[in-house]
Parts: structure tokens; sequence; C-alpha cells
């Protein structure tokens, strides 16, 4: 199965189940649209997250790839994205977190996702952490 073909199935079930017990990640998975860097064109991805007070938290792990998820590359150039969590959906702003903070919410979300320290061990990369702040 093609990563395209997976996402489009993740995000059917996704719908089907208003967000609950979705794929592997069970009631941890929102949908993220967002526009192309380039194209400008809108694309959705399925992503792993957890919360920080009102903010969502994702990670650019891309599974310990080297490089970036293209998704990530979309939110730097074009912050304003929708969510979609369980059965919401509403306007945000992606903010790449730096420093301390960064450190404190990747450790935060790998005590939930534990999946999350095996893809920095695959990886040379500081994997990206992105908080995401409702705007509406």
């Amino acid at each position: 199965m093609r990563f395209s073909d997976f996402n489009r199935a993740t995000i059917d079930e996704f719908h089907a189940k208003k967000g609950k017990g979705v794929g592997p990640f069970g009631d941890r998975l929102l949908l993220v649209t967002h526009s192309g860097a380039k194209s400008g064109a809108l694309r959705t991805s399925p992503l792993a997250y957890t919360r920080d007070g009102d903010r969502y938290v994702i990670v650019a792990s891309k599974g310990g790839a080297p490089t970036n998820p293209a998704w990530y590359h979309n939110l730097v150039a074009h912050p304003e994205v929708t969510l979609e969590v369980g059965d919401q959906m509403f306007r945000a702003r992606a903010h790449v977190v730096k420093g301390a903070e960064r450190e404190r919410l990747f450790e935060q979300h790998a005590s939930v996702l534990p999946v999350f320290r095996g893809y920095v061990k695959k990886t040379t990369r500081v994997l990206p952490v992105i908080a995401l702040e409702r705007i509406d």
C-alpha cells in the first residue's frame, strides 16, 4: 500500500469513527489540513498528538527518516491550518517550538507516545516539535 493510500484510509477511518479509536494511535490522532509550501494546494495529514494546556502538540518524526515530512515544510510556510480533533473542526496556527520548551514538549509527547523515542534513535536530525493553537 502506498503511503498516500494509507493516509486516505486513515482519514476515512477518522471521519467514520469521529476521531475515536483510529489506527495505531487510537484517540491520539488529529487531522491537519494545510496549504502546500510551493503549490498552495490543500493537503490533509493524519498526525499523532498530545496536549499542552490548550495547545495541540505534534512532532515531525516521519518515522525517524533522515528528512522532515512535507507537511512540516507546509506548516512553516503557511502556519494557519484547519484541525480536526474528534468531531470538532477549527482553525489553528502552527508554531515550531525551540530550545527548552521543545525539549519539555518532546519529552511529554514521548512519555504518552513512546514510539517517538524509537524514531529519535533512527535519525541524526532533531525532530521538530510544533504547537498548534486555536485561533477562532
